[in-house]
């Protein structure tokens, strides 16, 4: 029987304890912190905890405490909350790889053929064999007379065979003899697999730097990445804290997940929660595909603007930013928030509002942020937002091309199409288009119409083109408000006084439905990972309130799936909307 924990404050505190005794004693750690735990607080207290007990051991020899993280202002946040000790190296994970992989120029070289058959194509049509230099500044592949540039794609595929050989294992922990790696569930799965291998495995741990992993994994929300982590060697410490949530929010969470529950802190209030489902609706419902079982869109919307009228009678401000909707359902918005044709170019919605296609990607999550930096000034952070692709200012000149170039894209943005900002990035020199894109846009320039049309990704592409970019605009607003994937791209750990989660279909991975019906009896083996990813959804966007949460589902839900949500809301929460 779990013993009875008294407060998040107290839970906060037991779970440092146990991460102060694993660094002492040199023994790799996983620290899983649910929603709400304060999991950077944690990793934060363990860099000063190390800076405090070794840092002047660390200095004298010249070795550092390497913390990877997810993000750009992640990087900054540790950072900022280390005060940028000399002792603490903070880095993206591509930055921290590149570092160590930068030197083994032969090995590059030699290895490139075997990461990727683009590059094993590039290398086999020049005349030229020669070894090149092997650089990586703008991300993009490329190949000159002596050089040859990795793209983004390229460093951590690199860096596992690199971590197969000892002598580069063994001069990564002679610099870094203790790592932490933050976000762990999103970290490239072949990565932390070699990680796992190399370091956590053996059982003499002197030869090996002290791993040290920070995250949750229900909330990996995306494909890629390693998800859960364990092993016999990897000491798990539960953080039983919840400082966000208010006690009804955290009941609900620990009905959710009881395997880690959660405590909420001292000053917590009652706070609230609620499911409007839609199962008495007498209209007509959608019968096919992806939407089968939901409302059509007009009612799917009607039903919205009642639940939005049930909430503001009980004090919920949907006009302010203390409440937020989190919508888990396409196109019910879409004409209304103004990007329906960029909906309607895409056959399969889920690599649009998951941001998995690369072109909606790059311009969403870094040339949108990179332009409205520019804009509003604040050139630092216009090349913080490009990254690794931003133009290099070596003289004056460079200067004035650059500003040129973001000045005709800011034009370009209001007035144009998606494929006109395209075929100006084409233009720019240096490019600032990542290579994966690149190749896209040539391969759709030098096909077919005929190919176009049987291949869906450029039949996508092309449609894309034709989309005004101000939808674009309007679409990077709703998925920076309106869903839970604009956690990973934003503020880390958003939250909102009052969330209200808008479950409907359309969505090709994400059946909520047969979700609850799954987790309320058995689901398939081979259906596992489906289970895993629609489940996390969930879980991500329900822990997001601090005092109030709503669920308005538009899908008709089974008697096995009203069954969970009975168990986990309380059935006096479960109500009709009608």
């Amino acid at each position: 029987m779990q013993r009875l924990i008294e407060s998040a404050e107290t839970a906060a505190e037991e779970s440092l304890q146990q991460m102060y005794s694993c660094i002492r004693n040199r023994r790799h750690f996983k620290l899983e912190a649910g929603a709400g735990a304060g999991k950077t607080f944690s990793l934060v207290k363990g860099l000063q905890f190390i800076i405090d007990e070794q840092g002047i051991d660390l200095a004298k020899r010249f070795q550092r405490v390497a913390c990877i993280t997810y993000t750009n202002v992640a990087t900054e946040e540790i950072n900022t909350r280390t005060d940028s000790n000399p002792v603490v190296f903070a880095s993206t994970i591509h930055g921290f790889c590149w570092s160590l992989i930068q030197n083994y120029q032969p090995f590059l070289w030699e290895s490139l053929p075997t990461i990727d058959s683009k590059w094993e194509e590039m290398i086999n049509e020049i005349e030229e064999k020669g070894k090149r230099k092997i650089l990586y500044s703008t991300g993009r592949r490329r190949l000159t007379d002596t050089e040859a540039y990795l793209s983004h794609d390229d460093i951590l595929p690199l860096m596992v065979l690199l971590l197969s050989k000892e002598k580069f294992r063994l001069n990564l922990v002679s610099k870094y003899p203790i790592i932490f790696i933050d976000e762990y569930q999103d970290t490239h799965k072949e990565f932390a697999e070699a990680l796992v291998e190399y370091f956590v495995s053996p059982e003499v741990v002197t030869s090996t730097p002290l791993l040290g992993f920070f995250g949750d994994s229900w909330q990996k929300i995306y494909r890629i990445g390693v998800g859960s982590l364990t092993h016999p060697n990897l000491t798990e410490i539960r953080k039983h804290a919840n400082f966000r949530s208010d006690s009804k929010i955290v009941e609900t969470l620990n009905n959710m997940r009881p395997e880690l529950p959660q405590v909420a802190r001292n000053d917590a209030d009652l706070g609230s929660v609620c499911i409007y489902h839609t199962n008495n609706w007498i209209g007509d419902r959608q019968n096919s595909g992806h939407w089968k079982g939901d409302l059509f869109p007009n009612d799917s919307h009607d039903a919205l603007v009642l639940a939005k009228s049930r909430l503001t009678g009980v004090g919920w401000d949907f006009s302010s930013e203390t409440s937020r909707i989190l919508m888990l359902t396409h196109k019910v918005m879409a004409s209304e928030q103004g990007y329906e044709t960029l909906v309607n170019a895409f056959s399969n919605n889920d690599s649009l509002f998951n941001l998995e296609n690369n072109h909606i990607s790059y311009l969403v999550n870094t040339l949108l942020p990179a332009l409205d930096s520019f804009e509003k000034g604040l050139y630092g952070k216009m090349f913080l937002a490009l990254g690794s692709s931003a133009p290099k200012i070596k003289k004056a000149m460079d200067k004035v091309v650059w500003k040129d170039n973001f000045d005709a894209l800011s034009e370009l943005k209001e007035d144009g199409s998606v494929g006109d900002v395209l075929s100006f990035l084409k233009t720019m020199s240096p490019s600032i288009l990542p290579d994966k894109i690149s190749s896209l846009e040539d391969k759709l320039d030098s096909s077919g119409s005929d190919e176009i049309s049987q291949s869906r990704s450029l039949n996508e592409l092309q449609k894309l083109r034709d989309v005004p970019f101000k939808e674009l605009i309007a679409f990077e607003k709703y998925i920076n408000n309106h869903t839970p994937f604009s956690t990973k791209h934003g503020v880390k750990g958003a939250e909102f006084d009052n969330v209200l989660v808008v479950l409907g279909r359309g969505w090709n991975l994400y059946n909520w439905d047969q979700l609850f019906m799954w987790l309320h009896t058995t689901c398939p083996e081979n259906k596992r990972d489906a289970l895993e990813r629609n489940r996390n959804l969930f879980y991500v966007a329900c822990s997001r309130p601090k005092h109030h949460l709503a669920v308005l589902i538009t899908q008709h839900l089974s008697d096995e799936s009203l069954a969970l949500l009975n168990q986990w809301f309380g059935h006096e929460t479960v109500r009709s909307l009608y």
